[in-house]
């Protein structure tokens, strides 16, 4: 008959992070042979577990064990490593932007948005020019080749305050990305002065800058004080109810007139729904998330799906006490979200009814560096190692693919039975630097 579709369904899944890869994960395994097609856009071939690149920047971790391969983990989809310039519902089709720069469209019958978020940066005077993100494999590689590197640097100078500017360390944003990253840093650092017989202990400066009241929201605020004071027993300076106001040419000045010299300064102050979104014709809201219904479709469409940090699903946990409430951007939310998401999307192919989305958050687990931590679950806090091991034993069990979780543990073991790696390996970041001098000559 004209007019009628024949063969799959073409479903294109737009991310290949935690929603985007495990929604193409379930449904490569519910649905039936030619049932659907399924194709999966990144910019990366890789999806990144976030919880664990603090530990790969302290070198607990191999870099390479805290991404999962897209390709050999999604056999059944097709991947194509791109970057989604724009989504055309009206047309059905998606633009993607190919790494050699090619554009093409890509026509679907289903689509899932899940381009995730990045980085919320605001406009303080120096931020892009000296400020590092922490939100890849390869930004916790750089980190930590850059960290070590400082102390090279610093026990080759004899300028007092080049020296201070070298030692000295800021985190700013105090949400579980910042103090983890900074526990973890800071844990290496300390390890690796033992090896630098003119650096003190004492000169190594770590700071941390968070403009609200207390760290981590997501636990108790008993818990936020404890890890506050944990962090300082260790000499960490905390500026709470503190904004960066500057730090041009690394010169640092906060809100409460506080200035000092600092050669890295990490930025994890938050982040917000992929500006991607905003060529779109979907609904948003005022925050730049696409909005969506409990059963995870966008709003007005029915061939149209989202989960995750760039959507705005109602957290039905709340709704007796705020109807408005939406789910915070959590990696707890976005693998439940996605399990929910493709077997509505499959149970809509069917012309089955769909399930709303309702979980309550169970609470966090956060790590302060080796056999240090806080947990706040169902209820029960936990400090110190029994919530540094229930740290790991949970994003163990979250993490994608058997290999992945052999090849950590591995790690693991190998750490504790063996010293810690404190090597700088900085020719990584400009790799032809050495060949270009033995040319030049």
């Amino acid at each position: 008959m004209a007019g009628v579709k024949s063969g799959p369904t073409r479903i294109v899944i737009v991310g290949g992070g935690y929603v985007g890869m495990y929604t193409a994960l379930r449904l490569q395994s519910k649905l039936r042979g030619r049932e659907a097609s399924v194709t999966v856009i990144d910019p990366q071939p890789h999806m990144t577990y976030q919880p664990f690149l603090p530990e790969a920047a302290a070198g607990s971790i191999e870099p390479r064990h805290v991404v999962v391969p897209l390709r050999r983990t999604l056999r059944r989809c097709h991947v194509v490593t791109g970057r989604v310039t724009r989504i055309e519902h009206a047309r059905k089709a998606v633009t993607v932007e190919n790494q050699d720069g090619v554009v093409e469209e890509i026509e679907y019958d289903q689509l899932v948005v899940s381009p995730g978020s990045v980085a919320r940066t605001l406009p303080i005077p120096g931020l892009p020019e000296e400020g590092i993100a922490f939100r890849t494999v390869g930004e916790a590689i750089y980190l930590r080749n850059h960290v070590l590197s400082r102390l090279d640097q610093a026990a080759s100078t004899q300028d007092p305050e080049v020296r201070r500017k070298l030692l000295t360390f800021v985190v700013i944003g105090g949400g579980f990305a910042g103090i983890e990253a900074l526990a973890e840093l800071e844990d290496m650092a300390r390890y690796a002065v033992r090896y630098y017989p003119s650096i003190k202990q004492s000169e190594v400066q770590w700071v941390l800058v968070e403009a609200a009241n207390r760290v981590m929201p997501e636990v108790s605020p008993k818990m936020g004080v404890y890890t506050v004071r944990r962090l300082e027993e260790r000499g960490i300076r905390c500026y709470l109810e503190t904004r960066v106001e500057s730090m041009v040419g690394g010169h640092v000045v906060l809100s409460d007139g506080t200035e000092f010299d600092a050669d890295t300064i990490v930025w994890t102050a938050g982040v917000k729904a992929n500006p991607m979104l905003r060529d779109t014709d979907l609904p948003l809201d005022e925050r730049g998330r696409v909005r969506c219904t409990a059963a995870l479709q966008v709003e007005g469409t029915s061939d149209v799906w989202s989960a995750g940090d760039c959507s705005a699903v109602p957290d039905l946990s709340k709704a007796e006490t705020d109807p408005n409430a939406t789910c915070s951007p959590s990696a707890q939310h976005a693998v439940r979200q996605a399990r929910q998401l493709a077997d509505n999307l499959i149970a809509s192919l069917r012309g089955k009814p769909t399930r709303q989305y309702k979980h309550a958050h169970v609470g966090s687990v956060a790590g302060l560096g080796l056999y240090k931590g806080v947990a706040d679950v169902y209820g029960i806090k936990l400090k110190g190692f029994p919530a540094w091991f229930m740290h790991r034993t949970y994003h163990m069990s979250r993490m994608p693919t058997f290999n992945r979780k052999v090849r950590i543990v591995i790690d693991w073991t190998l750490a504790l039975l063996l010293r810690r790696e404190v090597i700088s390996m900085g020719q990584i970041q400009d790799p032809k630097a050495e060949f270009a001098r033995a040319t030049a000559k």
